[in-house]
């Protein structure tokens, strides 16, 4: 019920916006663009069903069930994207958003699918993929009306992507056609024509292929920016029960721009839309969880608590000075669980370990990130605690009546295609990775106890950006074999690592940092 009253209030505040921006502009007739390039919806009392119309484009609803899931915070931004995706379908052609990593290009692809009730399936494209794993793909969605969006489509290799230009050219050419069978790569399929594709980039990062010309001109590109941060934290907030958004959401990015223009220039900082993001709904569990409490301080509590635990020792008096400067006069105390810290002292005792407060904080900062983000960076130097702290969280749940099943792999130690598997060439058999292996054999575990998969190395593109797809909120590791494995609710993976500095932004925007100095683990 909840999740309903959000999406109402979030697309409820998108026409509110959208009426003043009418009224503002005097726009008087229903010819204008103004009105023209808003998704509407209209009755068709000849075909007796829903059409969607946005500029010249139409699309009938697809009536796919979806679930009830949150809804974009519609900004100018994606207004735009929304005409320009729609009139690439239109053309029958498909979309290439590309811009910097966190900027929600593909959560407003799927948006869209949302809101013309379509289905979407995200590929986590990658470098083992050949191009027969794409025929299938393309065979799928081009016989089901489904739309796919291929993600960081340019780490295809560019032999893979030269033939699925291609591939993706047999369909378009049928669609266009109006044909009802058509073929691709020797098999005959049957046509929906609602069929789409999608393909997000990250320019410029490590890994990336150029794409080819042929490619290129079967889809046409959105150059997609930073959006509207304000607006998005006004309408969040709003949606989670804030009375005082406006203001609150000026302080939240203020701080934010603040930060990353005054603090250190480490790696591992992140104040773009996804951090945004995680902190506003760990505000609206604290809003709920004590309504009597004022907003402001509220706020505090989350931004702080939030942040706190990746700040450098070097950077946390300025980062509480801000605090104070936007929030002045307010001190909230931490929100201790008292006997759960006891727990932990207790664990660390069982450990043969010496119980310091700097040492157990952190252990509960990690349990505190591990119930918002699913997916954790544990940071620091070699003998700071990062192995301890989730040795010593994992016996302190268990200790607690949570068991927790651990699994801790070294990426490092073995091949891409010994972590994540490999289709065989002459066969098409396909032989399982560790890391495939391992999720598949805990997503089948029928109870919903904690299950962690530490993978202990550091980083670099060559495996983590196969991760994307699984860290961020789609949660679904995209195997070579066109296997899509689900990280359940009660699943988590924790990377330990050193630092950052083989890692793409499109990697360090996923997860929440958890860093662990000398001084903590000493």
């Amino acid at each position: 019920m909840r999740m309903k009253l959000m999406c109402m209030i979030t697309m409820d505040a998108h026409s509110r916006d959208i009426i003043g921006k009418l009224f503002d502009e005097k726009v008087g007739n229903a010819d204008e663009f103004q009105w023209q390039s808003q998704l509407k919806v209209y009755w068709d009392d000849n075909k007796k069903d829903f059409v969607q119309r946005i500029a010249d484009a139409s699309f009938w609803y697809g009536y796919e069930y979806l679930g009830n899931g949150p809804r974009l915070v519609i900004t100018p931004l994606t207004d735009r994207i929304y005409v320009t995706a729609t009139q690439a379908l239109h053309l029958c052609m498909g979309c290439a958003p590309a811009g910097p990593a966190g900027t929600g290009k593909t959560e407003t692809t799927k948006d869209l699918s949302a809101a013309l009730g379509k289905a979407i399936y995200v590929f986590n494209c990658s470098d083992q993929m050949d191009y027969k794993s794409m025929a299938g793909i393309f065979k799928g969605l081009a016989a089901s009306g489904s739309w796919g969006c291929f993600d960081e489509f340019n780490r295809l290799v560019p032999a893979v992507l030269s033939v699925c230009s291609v591939q993706f050219k047999c369909v378009t050419d049928a669609i266009k056609g109006k044909k009802s069978r058509f073929s691709l790569q020797g098999d005959e399929l049957s046509l929906d024509p609602t069929c789409g594709a999608f393909i997000t980039m990250n320019p410029g990062y490590l890994g990336r292929s150029e794409l080819p010309e042929g490619l290129k001109a079967l889809f046409r590109p959105i150059t997609v920016v930073v959006p509207d941060l304000c607006l998005i934290c006004e309408n969040m907030l709003m949606s989670e029960g804030f009375i005082d958004a406006k203001i609150l959401a000026e302080k939240f990015t203020t701080l934010y721009f603040l930060c990353r223009d005054l603090l250190s220039k480490a790696a591992h900082y992140d104040w773009g839309l996804r951090a945004i993001k995680s902190v506003l709904v760990v505000a609206g569990s604290f809003k709920r969880a004590e309504p009597s409490q004022s907003e402001l301080a509220i706020l505090l509590r989350a931004l702080r608590d939030f942040n706190i635990p990746k700040i450098v020792a070097e950077d946390t008096d300025i980062f509480a000075g801000l605090l104070s400067d936007l929030f002045p006069g307010i001190n909230v105390p931490r929100n201790r669980d008292m006997r759960f810290e006891k727990v932990i002292e207790k664990a660390v005792e069982d450990a043969k370990f010496h119980p310091d407060p700097e040492f157990i904080l952190k252990v509960v900062q990690l349990g505190e990130l591990l119930v918002i983000r699913h997916c954790v960076f544990t940071m620091g130097p070699p003998g700071a605690g990062k192995s301890s702290s989730w040795k010593i969280l994992s016996k302190a749940q268990t200790f607690d009546g949570k068991k927790t099943t651990v699994v801790d792999l070294n990426p490092k130690v073995v091949s891409t295609n010994e972590l994540y598997g490999i289709v065989h060439i002459q066969t098409r058999e396909w032989i399982d990775g560790l890391m495939s292996k391992t999720m598949r054999s805990l997503s089948q575990i029928q109870d919903t106890e904690p299950k962690w998969i530490v993978l202990d190395g550091d980083l670099d593109a060559n495996w983590i950006e196969s991760m994307n797809s699984v860290m961020d909120d789609n949660k679904i590791l995209t195997l070579a074999s066109n296997e899509r494995i689900v990280l359940k609710p009660h699943m988590r993976l924790i990377f330990e690592i050193r630092n950052l500095k083989f890692a793409t932004p499109a990697t360090v925007s996923r997860a929440g940092i958890l860093y662990i100095d000398d001084a903590a683990g000493s």
